[in-house]
């Protein structure tokens, strides 16, 4: 069995000119990851759209409705900030069973990465910072809901607090949310996850690793999950536009190796989503997406899940 990768074509859908969300990037990691041998054609599961059902295991069904029919307010697109179009509900959706597969996929073989998620701003009635639906609330209700899992990590390393996780699960205790992120950084007003680990600004490769490493065994020991969800945002890079952080391609290639490993070794399936990453270098920012499934490949080979 090889390592799953999660793809669809409708993971892109056109947008402005100039908009600040890098939408190409989705088509351009498949193609990289296939160009560079990171994985073969026949790994990539096409995921397809939820029911609204799922989707109103998290959220509201008025917002639901709203805006998969295009009803919501200038204010609420706003907050947003995409420009709402039939194309682009097909591809939230699409994205969010990505996400759902993945989850479904890691639980049979151990782990599985998606190439587009991590929309962890998005609330129960509202989206916000590019977020519509909560893509790792939805999969971690619906796997509760199935009875398929009783207890869910979620290990955030965007470099925003995934604020609409964890006020989803603030009071579902068994979905534990761990949000490692820049303290002076989106969301001007953080929500309370399980576990909040802020970090200054500027903070380097060994200093990242560092705190990460002296918090992910208690987490695990603490939790005990029968799955993960990774969410690897790479915006924690030095040249990211919206990051303050300062790490590297290298560094980040790191991180993943210490996440995805430390899930393996320890028997927990893990869910990986690429989270956020926003370069006017498409190349570079698509080659770090790229890192997370070349250390899951690596990974997943290594402990023969």
């Amino acid at each position: 069995m090889n390592l799953p990768i999660i793809y669809h074509p409708d993971y892109v859908t056109p947008l402005p000119d100039n908009h600040r969300f890098p939408m190409p990037k989705f088509k351009l990691l498949h193609d990289l990851l296939i160009a560079d041998g990171v994985i073969q054609p026949e790994q990539v599961k096409p995921p397809e759209k939820p029911p609204r059902e799922w989707l109103e295991l998290v959220h509201t069904p008025e917002y639901v409705r709203a805006y998969c029919e295009g009803t919501l307010d200038a204010k609420a697109q706003r907050r947003i900030g995409l420009p709402w179009s039939p194309a682009l509900v097909t591809r939230t959706c699409t994205a969010v069973g990505g996400t759902i597969l993945a989850a479904k996929l890691a639980l049979s073989v151990g782990m599985a990465c998606n190439t587009a998620g991590g929309t962890h701003h998005a609330f129960p009635d509202y989206g916000s910072g590019f977020c519509i639906f909560n893509d790792f609330a939805i999969a971690s209700r619906l796997l509760l809901h199935l009875g398929w899992v009783k207890k869910i990590l979620i290990v955030d390393l965007d470099v925003h607090q995934g604020d609409g996780t964890a006020f989803i699960f603030q009071d579902d205790p068994r979905v534990f949310t761990f949000s490692m992120h820049c303290e002076a950084n989106f969301p001007g007003r953080k929500q309370r996850s399980d576990l909040d680990v802020p970090l200054p600004t500027d903070l380097d490769d060994d200093g990242y690793l560092q705190i990460l490493a002296q918090h992910l065994p208690d987490l695990f020991d603490r939790v005990q999950p029968d799955l993960v969800l990774y969410d690897a945002g790479v915006d924690t890079h030095v040249s990211d536009r919206l990051g303050k952080l300062a790490m590297s391609d290298y560094g980040l290639y790191r991180r993943e190796r210490m996440v995805l490993s430390s899930c393996a070794a320890a028997g927990y399936p893990v869910a990986c989503v690429i989270g956020g990453g926003y370069n006017k270098d498409m190349p570079a920012l698509v080659y770090r997406h790229s890192l997370l499934h070349r250390a899951a490949s690596e990974v997943f080979g290594q402990y023969k899940l």
